[in-house]
C-alpha cells in the first residue's frame, strides 16, 4: 500500500512536535545508549587509554555521522515538499535519486576516510597508544559508514511521511543488535575495542536495511532511477546537502578543537569529556531528534504555502525545547552522583560529569533553539542560514570561549567556553528564523515550489515534470 498523505497540513502543531520528537528521540536513545554502554564496558576494562580512545575515534565519527545527516535533511526536505504539494509520484522519485546520490557518496567519502585516519587522529590530539587503539577502532567501523548515511537518509524520508515509528524502528534495531553483539564481542570473545567496533559494524548494516523496507513497502517504493531524473534532482538535492553537509560538519569541527582543548589536561580529562559526550545524547535525545521531527512539519506546510501554521510549528518547537530541559536537567542534577559512580569517576573527570549534569544542562536549550531554527532553514529554502549559525558558533564563538576558558578555568573551562558558544549562537539563530519566516509569510502568494535558497542566491527550478 502507497501511503502519500500529508499529514501535518492539519490537527494540533505542538502534538505533532511532541509525537514526531518523543518517537524520534526514542531511536536516538537506541543508538546513543549504545555508545554510552559501550563505554561503560570499555571502563570495566581498567584502562584510561581505551576510554580515551573511543573518545577521539568519536569526534572523527561525528564527522562521518554529520555527512549522512546533511545528506538526511535534503531527501527528507525534498519529500515533504512534493507531499505538500500533494504529489506522490515526484515524491517517490526524489527518493530514488537521493539515496542513488546517497550510496555513491558514502563510498567514495568512506574510503577518503579510512585513508587519512592516522592523520586526523592525529588532528584531534591522540598520541602514542591512544592513536593506535583509535586507528584500530576505526578501520573497521569507517567502512560502514555508506550503510549508515544510507539508513540515515532513509529514516529522513519515512519522517518526512510521518512516519516516526517506522522511522524510529530503524535506529532501535540497529541499537538492539549493537548491544547483543557488544558483552558477547568485548567480553566472551576477549576482543575488547574490537570487539566494540564490529558490533557498531553490523548495527549499521542493519539500520539501513531496516530504514530501507518500510519505503518500499508503504511509500512508493525505490523506483528504477533514469539519467533524466538523476540530473533534474541534482541541483535540489545538492542545493539542500552541500550547505547542510557544511552544518553539520562544524559541530565535528568543533569538537575536534574541544577534545584537542582537553588532551592538553591529560588523558583523565579527555575520558571525562568523552564519558560527557555520550551522556549528553542519551539526556538530550529528545533535543537532538528536534531538527528531524519539526522539519517534516515545516516542509509540508510550506509546500503547502500556508505559512501561518510554519510559524506556529516554529513557536511549538522552541516551547517543546524549554519543557524538555528544565524536566531532563533537574533529573541529571538529581542523579548525578550515581551517573558518575557508574564510570568509577574519580578527580578531573568526576569534576566534569558534575559540572555538566549542573549548570551546563540548562544551557543546552540554546542548542535546541538552534536545532529548530536549523529545521525552518532547511525546510524554508534557507540552508546557508543554518551554516552560517553552526560554523559561527563552531568556530567564531567556541575557539575563543574555549580558549578563555580554558586559561581561566583549566579543564572544566573548556565545557564552560563550549556551552557559552551555543548560548550565544542559538540566540542568534532564533532571532534569524524569526525574521525569515515572518518574510516568508510577506511571500506566502509565492508558488510554494518556488523556494528560495537564500536572499542573495536564485531561486530553484520548477520541480514539476
Amino acid at each position: 500500500m502507497v501511503d502519500g498523505r500529508a499529514k501535518f497540513l492539519s490537527g494540533n502543531l505542538f502534538g505533532h512536535v511532541a509525537n514526531m520528537s518523543l518517537l524520534a528521540s526514542v531511536g536516538l536513545v537506541a543508538v546513543f545508549l549504545v555508545d554510552f554502554v559501550d563505554m561503560i564496558f570499555i571502563s570495566m576494562l581498567g584502562k584510561a587509554e581505551l576510554a580515551a580512545a573511543i573518545g577521539y575515534a568519536g569526534a572523527i565519527l561525528f564527522f562521518t555521522t554529520s555527512f549522512g545527516i546533511g545528506l538526511g535533511i535534503a531527501a527528507g526536505a525534498l519529500v515533504a515538499r512534493a507531499l505538500g504539494q500533494d504529489n506522490a509520484q515526484l515524491a517517490t522519485e526524489r527518493t530514488t535519486h537521493a539515496l542513488c546520490y546517497g550510496a555513491v557518496f558514502g563510498v567514495i567519502f568512506a574510503l577518503c576516510v579510512f585513508l587519512s585516519l592516522d592523520v586526523l587522529v592525529g588532528w584531534v590530539g591522540a598520541g602514542d597508544e591512544t592513536a593506535a587503539l583509535a586507528v584500530d577502532f576505526l578501520q573497521i567501523v569507517v567502512p560502514s559508514v555508506p550503510f549508515l548515511m544510507v539508513g540515515m537518509m532513509g529514516s529522513a524520508i519515512l519522517r518526512a511521511h510521518g512516519d516516526a515509528r517506522r522511522a524510529m524502528m530503524a535506529t532501535i534495531a540497529g541499537g538492539i543488535v549493537n548491544a547483543i553483539l557488544d558483552p558477547i564481542l568485548i567480553f566472551t570473545f576477549d576482543l575488547g575495542l574490537t570487539g566494540a567496533a564490529w558490533a557498531s559494524f553490523v548495527a549499521r548494516v542493519v539500520i539501513a536495511y531496516t530504514a530501507l523496507m518500510p519505503i518500499v513497502r508503504h511509500y512508493g517504493g525505490i523506483a528504477m532511477p533514469r539519467p533524466a531524473g538523476l540530473w533534474r534532482d541534482l541541483m535540489p538535492v545538492l542545493s539542500i546537502a552541500v550547505p547542510a553537509i557544511l552544518t553539520q560538519v562544524a559541530t565535528p569541527v568543533g569538537q575536534a578543537y574541544v577534545t584537542r582543548a582537553m588532551a592538553a589536561y591529560g588523558e583523565d580529562a579527555v575520558a571525562g569529556m568523552a564519558i560527557v559526550s555520550r551522556m549528553m545524547p542519551v539526556a538530550f535525545a529528545v533535543i537532538f531528534a528536534l531538527s528531524g521531527a519539526v522539519g517534516p512539519i515545516i516542509g509540508q506546510n510550506f509546500g503547502a504555502g500556508d505559512l501561518g501554521r510554519v510559524k506556529r510549528t516554529y513557536a511549538a518547537g522552541v516551547s517543546f525545547a524549554a519543557l524538555v530541559i528544565v524536566v531532563i536537567s533537574a533529573a541529571l542534577f538529581a542523579f548525578r552522583a550515581p551517573l558518575a559512580a557508574m564510570f568509577d569517576a574519580q578527580g578531573i573527570t568526576l569534576t566534569l560529569i558534575y559540572l555538566f549534569c549542573g549548570p551546563l544542562s540548562l544551557a543546552f536549550f540554546f542548542n535546541g533553539v538552534l536545532f529548530v531554527s536549523n529545521a525552518a532553514f532547511n525546510n524554508m529554502g534557507h540552508p546557508y542560514y543554518s551554516t552560517v549559525t553552526n560554523w559561527g558558533r563552531n568556530t567564531l564563538g567556541m575557539i575563543p570561549l574555549v580558549w578563555g576558558g580554558s586559561l581561566l578555568f583549566g579543564a572544566p573551562g573548556v565545557l564552560i567556553g563550549q556551552a557559552a558558544a551555543g548560548v550565544l549562537f542559538g540566540a542568534l539563530a532564533w532571532v534569524l528564523a524569526r525574521r525569515m519566516i515572518a518574510q516568508g509569510g510577506q511571500r506566502k502568494r509565492a508558488k510554494p515550489e518556488a523556494f528560495a535558497r537564500d536572499g542573495r542566491l536564485m531561486s530553484l527550478l520548477h520541480l514539476r515534470r
